[in-house]
């Protein structure tokens, strides 16, 4: 099997490769497997369109699979999860022509997938990483860290877990979301590396951070089933769940973002920021962000052509002015 070389999402692997390592150290072996089974089953898929159709397997697909095991929760059914990476591959990439071609991120779409379809084992059986078993080894001499205590509790929902330990990953939550400070530090490297544009990052954090401040500092309270619940402070916000994993590493897809303008790239990553914001405020999903992503995905393409045709009838208009 051929395999396109890509140096871009090569480096983005290495951006990764913290990520997957501490997915490891906090929650234990069963991250490889989840990888494993994730990359085999997307690399057949993508293998098979490529039989059928002559589409080339790329090495993004190894990114895909890599971002969407990292978005999983420890205790997810491996079924799932290949059943999630075979919907996204195939549904959200090669079905529109392969890479270079697809409207949404398929890591995001097969999230999508298996958040909807499989809410349960998606949102009620997170278990607490195993620093609290002493800090070395941690999860490396098991399976899977304190199966035995599984509990919904994840720092969106109980919105008491101390900073620091949402800084350092400390936390219950999916395999790659929990440590803030991996996340930056790989997201800083692509950045530098220019395998992502760091105008979308920017735009990101900063649309998501004026709003959840706007709407801290206001007092808002929003109604749930225990009754009133104040938002989260923005440091709290920002650190908890997938924003930053997707703000640094899903959202600058090379492919489903707005990339031909530098406005486009600016209003695309503030679109992201703003919903999800919104989507966890005021939606019955606590976690806004895979929704956020298909959403501003699905209006890249309409950004990018609005934005290019009306600088192209400004150029115009004034050589039109120039020559008269």
């Amino acid at each position: 099997m051929k395999i396109q070389k890509q140096q871009a999402m090569r480096t983005v692997l290495y951006g990764l490769a913290p990520l997957c390592f501490a997915a490891l150290y906090f929650f234990g072996w069963r991250f490889i497997a989840t990888l494993a089974v994730v990359t085999a089953t997307g690399l057949l898929c993508e293998w098979l369109m490529f039989k059928r159709y002559g589409f080339k397997v790329t090495e993004s697909l190894f990114v895909s699979c890599t971002l969407f095991a990292l978005s999983l929760p420890p205790t997810i059914p491996l079924w799932i999860a290949a059943m999630g990476i075979a919907f996204g591959i195939i549904f959200g990439k090669m079905v529109f022509g392969g890479f270079g071609k697809n409207i949404f991120n398929p890591a995001i779409t097969a999230r999508a997938f298996v958040y909807i379809s499989f809410g349960v084992p998606m949102t009620a059986a997170f278990v607490e990483d195993a620093t609290s078993l002493g800090f070395f080894p941690a999860a490396l001499g098991s399976w899977l860290s304190k199966a035995d205590s599984v509990s919904a509790a994840t720092p969106l929902v109980t919105k008491g877990e101390p900073l620091l330990d949402l800084f350092l990953g400390f936390t219950s939550g999916s395999f790659g979301e929990t440590s803030a400070l991996l996340i930056l530090l790989g997201g800083l490297y692509i950045i530098y590396k220019k395998a992502a544009n760091w105008k979308i990052i920017v735009a990101s954090l900063l649309s998501f951070t004026l709003l959840q401040t706007i709407f801290w500092a206001s007092g808002l309270q929003i109604t749930t089933e225990h009754g009133l619940v104040g938002v989260s402070s923005p440091l709290v916000a920002l650190f908890s769940g997938s924003f930053l994993l997707a703000a640094f590493f899903m959202i600058t897809d090379p492919v489903s973002a707005s990339q031909s303008t530098d406005a486009g790239r600016w209003i695309y990553g503030a679109l992201f920021g703003l919903l999800t914001v919104l989507i966890r405020t005021f939606s019955t999903w606590i976690e806004g962000v895979t929704f956020a992503i298909l959403i501003a995905n699905m209006f890249a393409p309409l950004l990018d052509t609005l934005l290019k045709s009306a600088k192209a009838k400004k150029k115009q208009k004034g050589a039109q002015g120039g020559a008269a």
